[in-house]
This record gives C-alpha cells, structure tokens and sequence, in this order.
C-alpha cells in the first residue's frame, strides 16, 4: 500500500488533490487555545473561538470537495475549560509521563465572550453544529471513553475521562461496511452455559428467564419470527454478535517520540473498517505522528496525511517505515 506524507500547510495542500478522490477521512485537528506547536500557519491560536470554527469550516469545506460522494469524515475534537494559561509548557508535561489529549498547558487565555473562567467550553459539540450548518450530515456521536485518563486535582467537578468522536457525511447516503465492525457476542464456556448469562452487578452468572409467551412491548409473542429464532442454536442466536456502538472503551497510547499526544491505533481501526473499502484511501488532513497512515497500511488501504510541522512529518515517515518497510511505499 502506499501512504503519501505532504509537509505543507492544510489549505495548500488540500486544495492539490483531486475532486472526489478520498474514500474516507479521519483526523484530530488542534485543539483551540490548547497547544503551540511553534510552526508558523498552525491551526489553533485563533484569537478567538468563532475565529477557530470558522477556520474549522473552511478546511472541512475544502475535506468535502476531495470527498466521494460515498465517503465518511470520523472527527476527533476534545473540550476544554475556559481557563488563563498555567506556565507549563508541552515538553513539561510530557517529561513527567501524564501527557493526554486533554492538555491544560494553554498558550494564552481561553476566557471571553461566553467562556467564563472554568466554563467546559463544549467546542466539539459547537465546531458539529458549525459543521451541520454548513451542510454536512452528522450521522454519529461516539464516546471514546478512556479507561486510563490523565488524572486531574479538580475537586468541585468529575475528572473528565472521555472525548468525542463525530462521524459526518457529505451526502444522506454513504459507505458503512458495519459487517466489518461488528461485535462478536460473549457468553461463558462450560455444560451450563445456554442456560446462564453474565451476571452485569459482579462475579458469576445468573440463570436465563425462563420464556414467556409475552413479548416486551406487545401483548404476545410474534410466533413467525420468535419460532425461527427458538429453532436455532445458542451458537447460531449469537453467531453475529451486535452492532457496533457509540461507546468506545480504549485507552491511551502515549508515543514517545513525540511532545503531543496521538491517536491510539485501536481507535483508528474502526473508523477504516467501517468507512473505507479495503484498497480505498484514507486522508488526515492533520497527520501528526501518522498513526491514521500507520493503521491505514496494516488494513490494506491507501493514505494520504498532511502535516504542516516537518518534525512532525518527518517523525511519520520513519514510524511508518519502520512498521512495514518491506511492504509500504512511503511518499
């Protein structure tokens, strides 16, 4: 597979591509008011949070030109509160290993017109509604909750240990392989086991309710389907396992190499397999690291990531090399 790394500003580059030519999208864009990553152009210190959306909607205006009609964008945005910058820089808070996609190291004050000081500014939910504004489906809220967060000292709110992930569409209809992402069903092993389920409130299992000619929500059991379903095998019920949800379980992947956090592969897997055909090819408009490249190439699709920081393209380009450098043409 080949992934293609361009060092360039978003806009300049995004506007280099063909028409219709990505299958899917997947990114993180900088976070507004969070981080500066000292490259002249960045994205994310607008001096204010309608200037950021704004810039927002312009470069995912010009993501839906080099959009099929069939493609998806998965979007990445995490919250802040509106707070005054804490003196800590980036490399700070990664030399002490509590580095998180939910930095606090602000480049300047986030406080201003709506944003009171420790208002949840709710930029990704704000920069989704800009975006269905301007014309976009949003198909999708998913919670990617994180079983290791970067702990916090609050003491007058919950510790905040989720992000939001937005799938958006350019069209009412578009691929969705959700065969690809579909949940395998998970029931103990042993003699006992059709008849006991997982207990959900701790150790053990629980005996099945005994069957009732009462369907929940009706007055009786439908008997052609319910008949079709009890003359199938425990393995054949749960063969197909369950849709996939809108709440993501995954923990962080801190990468060493770099002074921000990345994504981790294991959230980037299931945007693929449900948004791009294998073959397809996947743009992150912000490459950073290049983990959406990294997985992208281990699923047999093709990727194109842009990347303003060439310290930041640069350190893709070996990642990525030294992942599969028999198999991937890095470009």
């Amino acid at each position: 597979m080949t992934v293609t790394i361009i060092n360039s500003d978003v806009f300049d580059a995004l506007a280099d591509l063909p028409d219709e030519s990505v299958h899917c999208v997947i990114t993180s864009p900088p976070y507004w008011g969070l981080r500066d990553y000292g490259v002249d152009g960045q994205i994310g210190l607008e001096p204010t949070l309608a200037d950021h959306l704004d810039v927002m909607v312009r470069v995912f205006e010009e993501v839906r030109r080099v959009m099929r009609k069939d493609a998806t964008l998965w979007l990445n945005y995490g919250d802040c509160y509106a707070s005054t910058p804490n003196g800590r820089s980036a490399a700070d808070v990664k030399s002490v290993g509590r580095d998180d996609r939910t930095f606090r190291d602000k480049p300047f004050s986030t406080i201003g017109g709506v944003l009171k000081p420790k208002d949840l500014a709710m930029i990704p939910n704000r920069l989704a509604i800009a975006l269905q504004e301007a014309g976009w489906w949003v198909r999708s809220e998913i919670i990617w909750a994180k079983p290791n967060p970067m702990p916090e000292s609050v003491t007058d709110r919950p510790a905040t240990s989720h992000e939001k992930i937005f799938l958006l569409s350019k069209s009412a209809k578009y691929f969705y392989n959700a065969d690809a992402v579909r949940v395998a069903a998970k029931f103990p092993d042993g003699p006992n086991a059709p008849d006991k389920i997982k207990s959900p409130h701790g150790q053990g299992y629980t005996r099945r309710a005994k069957k009732s000619d009462k369907q929940r929500g009706h007055s009786r059991r439908h008997a052609g389907f319910n008949d079709r379903w009890d003359q199938m095998s425990k393995s054949e019920q749960q063969a197909n396992g369950h849709n996939l949800r809108n709440v993501w379980t995954i923990a962080t992947k801190p990468f060493s190499d770099a002074h921000f956090a990345t994504f981790p592969p294991a959230l980037v897997e299931p945007c693929i397999m449900a948004g791009c055909p294998e073959g397809g090819t996947v743009l992150d408009p912000f490459g950073g690291a290049g983990t959406v490249g990294l997985v992208a190439d281990r699923l047999k699709r093709n990727a194109i990531l842009i990347e303003l920081n060439p310290e930041y393209a640069s350190m893709a380009r070996r990642r990525i090399n030294s992942d599969a450098p028999l198999f991937t043409e890095v470009m």
